[in-house]
């Protein structure tokens, strides 16, 4: 399809649109449909579960109890925003919304990464308070809760482990995880208190807990971050997708050239080409974008072929134009 890109003054160009958006599937990965169902259960037995720690946690005087029950109301909360999410994702495009709700899962996975770190900050805080003067707790019903919380959030992280693709769905397999791991160490403090009597070992535990989820955190965080300021997505090399545009049949230069997420599953990219010739177009793009779905995952490339005829360079070949 032609376009009249009239501020490029290209009159003798042929401006190809690649029109193979949604069409292939080898560069979307989306996340199988049945999460949804995995989110409802996985929401519903945490909601369960943070009723019943918090409650143990205030009669047993647990810190490492009350922390994990107010990560677990984190995680609750993630697990309902990335859900909210991935439906939104599923909404058609509007004329105001090109894109549709796609870039809502990127924002719920930064969200998540966010509602992570303050969920740490408040066990630190509290932990810190407690280090002077650690109060006693009653580990026997300390460990059987924790371990509860072990068998649920293990479960629970299990049924997300096939969206690691998917940022989101990765957010949601990581609160799970971590959530696991935490009901382990308090598990292992009530297991020591109870042979020793060191209460200390309450708000300790609380702290390793706190690093923990730092550390599994930050690469949420981090590549969140990066999709939300249209960072090309980790895994997608963009001097190798040039050089591989570069090297198509006819393409003599390749510039004005762009990857970012429309989601945390599908990648887009649009770029201009230089192919003086322009021969067999329609053919050249339907190509193009199949290479580009198989070899990189973009799914979603729209290509303007330029001819670099007619004195008129395109006013967007320089680098440093964006």
């Amino acid at each position: 399809m032609a376009h009249d890109h009239s501020g490029h003054d290209h009159h003798d160009h042929d401006h190809g649109h690649d029109h193979s958006h949604g069409h292939v599937h080898g560069g979307h990965s989306h996340a199988p449909v049945d999460f949804g169902r995995a989110f409802a259960i996985g929401a519903g037995l945490n909601i369960a579960f943070v009723a019943v720690e918090a409650a143990a946690g205030l009669w047993t005087g647990s810190l490492a109890l009350l922390a994990d029950a107010g990560h677990n109301l984190s995680d609750v909360l993630s697990l309902l925003l990335a859900w909210a999410a991935a439906e939104m994702a599923k909404k058609a495009p509007t004329l105001r919304r090109t894109y549709g709700y796609r870039k809502g899962t990127i924002l719920a996975s930064l969200a998540n990464a966010g509602l992570l770190l303050l969920a740490v900050g408040a066990i630190v805080w509290e932990a810190v308070r407690r280090f002077g003067s650690p109060d006693p707790i009653s580990p026997g019903p300390v460990m059987i809760v924790a371990a509860i919380g072990v068998v649920i959030n293990t479960a629970t992280a299990l049924m997300f482990m096939r969206g690691h693709h998917d940022l989101n769905i990765r957010g949601a397999f990581l609160h799970m995880a971590a959530d696991a791991a935490v009901s382990l160490g308090v598990v292992a403090a009530a297991l020591v208190i109870w042979f020793t009597g060191w209460f200390w070992v309450d708000p300790a535990i609380s702290l390793i807990i706190a690093l923990v989820i730092v550390i599994g955190t930050w690469g949420l965080l981090r590549d969140s971050l990066d999709m939300a300021l249209d960072a090309a997505p980790r895994g997608v090399d963009t001097a190798a997708v040039k050089a591989w545009l570069a090297a198509r049949p006819g393409v003599t230069e390749v510039h004005d050239l762009h990857i970012w997420a429309m989601s945390t599953t599908e990648t887009a990219l649009t770029a201009h080409l230089i192919r003086p010739d322009n021969a067999n177009c329609d053919v050249f793009l339907r190509e193009t974008a199949e290479g580009l779905a198989k070899t990189f995952r973009i799914g979603h490339p729209t290509l303007q072929v330029e001819t670099g005829e007619g004195g008129h360079p395109c006013h967007l070949a320089p680098a440093h134009v964006v």
